[in-house]
């Protein structure tokens, strides 16, 4: 059975209820989405650095963090990773330039 991003979420969902003293989850929710958003920020930098070089162990790695530190974000406003798969279901409905330029005007 695969690893998936469902997995994830549920340990985020259940590591964010513990002591902040703990679990790094639980710190970054405690300390309010806006903490949880700048170290996605942060993570998201080191991925596109990664995918600049040469090293794809560092894009892996960087990648998995990046994924990590967003759904820790969904989950400190309260979105669901299906709200956010839903969404991508309603985009690939059409083309992408057909949704942008929707969004665009």
């Amino acid at each position: 059975m695969a690893y998936t991003l469902h997995d994830l979420e549920s340990i985020v969902a259940k590591r964010a209820k513990a002591d902040p003293a703990e679990s790094w989850t639980a710190k970054l929710v405690a300390a309010g989405p806006e903490r949880a958003a700048k170290k996605l920020g942060e993570e998201a930098v080191e991925t596109v650095i990664a995918a600049l070089g040469n090293d794809k162990d560092a894009l892996v790695a960087e990648s998995a963090d990046l994924l990590y530190h967003w759904l820790v974000v969904c989950h400190a406003r309260g979105i669901g990773l299906d709200d956010v798969l839903a969404e991508l279901e309603r985009r690939t409905a059409q083309s992408g330039l057909a949704e942008k330029a929707a969004r665009d005007a």
